[in-house]
């Protein structure tokens, strides 16, 4: 972090507290409003540093302030990502940082004498990890943490390979009528897995998901590319004009030729959401349909799809290892949480359904970390007993 990088820092926080004592004027509102619309990577510095719960969650659990920590988890979230050396600006960087922080503990006004109870935990949990199960057509299971990299499985005209960087991989060798059995991935809660396809699409399958698919791809009588999809996964798929590829989940169709995008169709969430981040898509249920385009998301309740702009960080960030719990419903974030660390979620009475929490979380930390964080807002006290987390207001 250099010193340019300090300054814009602190004049950051400088507009901050400007901001909320409504002494900016219009030229600087204007300016303040086109760099916001310009710049997306300075919206995003300036929404997570207008936001007090974020800056507080960051400070609390950054080990105690350990200052060295401090300023590589600070520079990893919020500054552009280059080489840099820690201790000839350490003293500066900091200063930005409780220069920052300061602004907004001032400004928004929030309880001097509120200190946040740490969660009770009576046995930590880790993070998942990566690993599934694979289901091949003849009933045969393949745990795939399990097995050693190399080919793992050969059916008739496909051989199956675990790559040395953990990934599953089909290849078609040879065109039969077996390339229509079935084959099935699945990852239990607390793991998460990556697979490519025959055809080259590449599936990132979340927590306690499965993907059926057969084993040449093609679906039986069409030209169709089909899998079916329980739970979440992203997929980047390859191009093929004359093959569209399809993804069914609860009902709901998704057809592409050639993109990007996420579908969550989790049970246990009320609705399924599909968003694009390239390319066109087409969502289908029943007599119903929608094409989205980049940046927005299909929200399909019981067949109704109504389209919608969304934060693409907060859709894909299971993906880039990261917990994104910015301004999203509590229970929503809890949810995954409980599908990551493999745990049951026990509310009180007191915790209502329509609360929001904010900031970003590791998804490699330990889960008491991960709690810490969210409760240092003070909306909520988590207590962890073996696989089950109480929550009280």
């Amino acid at each position: 972090m250099n010193l340019n990088e300090t300054d814009n820092l602190l004049q950051l926080a400088d507009l901050i507290a400007a901001y909320h004592e409504g002494k900016l004027n219009v030229r600087q509102k204007a300016e303040l409003e086109a760099k916001l619309i310009g710049d997306a990577s300075f919206k995003r510095m300036f929404d997570s540093f207008n936001n007090k719960t974020n800056v507080f969650s960051d400070l609390k659990v950054m080990n105690g302030f350990d200052t060295e920590l401090s300023l590589v988890e600070f520079h990893k979230r919020y500054a552009t990502p280059k080489t840099f050396r820690l201790w000839p600006r350490i003293a500066a960087a900091t200063a930005a940082l409780v220069a920052i922080a300061f602004c907004i503990w001032f400004y928004t006004s929030p309880d001097p004498d509120h200190t946040p109870e740490l969660v009770s935990v009576s046995e930590d949990i880790a993070p998942g990890k990566q690993g599934a199960t694979l289901t091949l057509a003849n009933g045969k299971k393949i745990r795939l943490s399990d097995a050693a990299n190399g080919q793992i499985a050969k059916e008739t005209g496909i051989s199956v390979t675990k790559t040395a960087d953990g990934q599953l991989v089909y290849e078609v060798k040879e065109t039969n009528d077996n390339l229509n059995q079935i084959n099935t991935l699945s990852t239990a809660k607390g793991e998460t897995y990556i697979l490519t396809l025959p055809d080259k699409s590449k599936v990132w399958l979340n927590a306690a998901s499965s993907l059926t698919y057969s084993a040449g791809l093609m679906e039986r009588g069409h030209s169709a590319r089909l899998v079916k999809l329980e739970g979440e996964a992203y997929f980047e798929v390859a191009k093929d004009k004359t093959h569209p590829f399809v993804v069914e989940s609860k009902g709901q169709r998704v057809e592409v030729l050639g993109t990007h995008f996420n579908v969550n169709a989790y049970a246990d969430e009320p609705i399924i959401a599909t968003t694009l981040l390239e390319g066109s898509v087409k969502v289908t249920d029943g007599i119903n349909k929608q094409i989205i385009k980049p940046g927005e998301q299909a929200l399909n309740n019981s067949g109704k799809i109504k389209v919608e702009e969304v934060n693409i960080e907060s859709i894909t960030d299971w993906k880039n290892g990261e917990l994104y719990l910015n301004h999203i419903n509590f229970k929503v974030a809890m949810r995954k949480i409980a599908r990551w660390y493999d745990v049951e979620i026990i509310y009180n009475a007191s915790v209502p359904d329509d609360m929001e929490i904010g900031g970003w979380v590791s998804r490699n930390e330990k889960l008491s970390s991960v709690l810490k964080s969210i409760e240092s807002a003070g909306l909520v006290k988590f207590k962890i007993e073996g696989k089950k987390i109480y929550i009280n207001k």
